[in-house]
């Protein structure tokens, strides 16, 4: 397969390379691509490669117009379903929001678990904070809508949804995002006295886990790692973040989910 709809490439100042694509299948794709080319050595030396919801930033790139001319006549295999490392994420399925996307997904409270915890997830790209992953994998029938109202504290380990995207809170934040469970101690997910000190990095595959060993996606509700209840605290303003790397809104979703 190669990239359906032309993919836009141009210099980002003197050293970098931006690439625009489709969609997210496609940006996966071809950040795949750059790094097995990278690995195999037949890729012009790039300092950092970096993955949007959209885009990959070549950093560090002697001759970006050339690059540019290069890529655009690449042929990009999709990604395998079975690339990538596997990282298990033990969650409670407890969150607040947990019965309001049961409405949405037209199943009982209990069953949002078992249904989510039964698809493998991929990190498309990381932003908003250290460690925070946007996991692909939700099939498209099943997304939800950022909240009305954000919260002005969701709690460190909190499992959300948002927009195609799931994700884990690796520390305390403001947040939008629908709250279905807990991951009951969220350090591994970013930790800098580890050589890589995030957990969940782009092209990683995900899998949740019940933390309490039934199989149905049910559990209690309990408390966060931060010793903070699930629920988060509601507020009427919505939390503010960086710019991503790729120029979006680093909010905790990028624009599909909202900011």
């Amino acid at each position: 397969m190669t990239v359906s709809r032309p993919l836009t490439a141009y210099p980002a100042g003197r050293h970098a390379l931006l690439v625009e694509l489709s969609d997210a299948e496609h940006t996966a794709a071809f950040h795949t691509e750059v790094l097995r080319r990278r690995a195999a050595g037949s890729l012009p030396p790039v300092t950092e490669v970096v993955p949007g919801a959209r885009t990959v930033l070549l950093d560090g790139v002697a001759d970006p117009e050339a690059l540019a001319r290069r890529v655009t006549g690449w042929e990009v295999p999709p990604v395998a379903d079975d690339a990538g490392d596997v990282v298990e994420i033990p969650v409670h399925y407890d969150g607040p929001d947990l019965a309001d996307v049961a409405a949405l997904w037209g199943v009982a409270p209990g069953e949002v678990g078992a249904r989510h915890a039964s698809f493998t997830y991929r990190v498309a790209f990381c932003g908003f904070a250290p460690g925070f992953g946007y996991l692909t994998g939700l099939p498209a029938h099943l997304n939800v809508p950022r909240r009305s109202t954000p919260r002005t504290r969701v709690p460190a380990g909190a499992v959300a949804l948002a927009g195609p995207y799931s994700a884990v809170y690796p520390r305390a934040t403001p947040g939008g995002w629908q709250l279905i469970g807990t991951m009951p101690d969220p350090r591994p997910l970013w930790d800098p006295a580890r050589e890589r000190a995030a957990l969940l990095t782009p092209g990683t595959r995900v899998r949740f886990v019940t933390a309490d060993g039934t199989t149905d996606g049910t559990a209690t509700k309990g408390t966060a790692a931060d010793g903070t209840s699930a629920d988060g605290t509601p507020a009427d303003g919505a939390g503010r973040g960086r710019t991503a790397a790729d120029g979006s809104p680093a909010a905790d979703a990028p624009p599909e989910a909202g900011a």
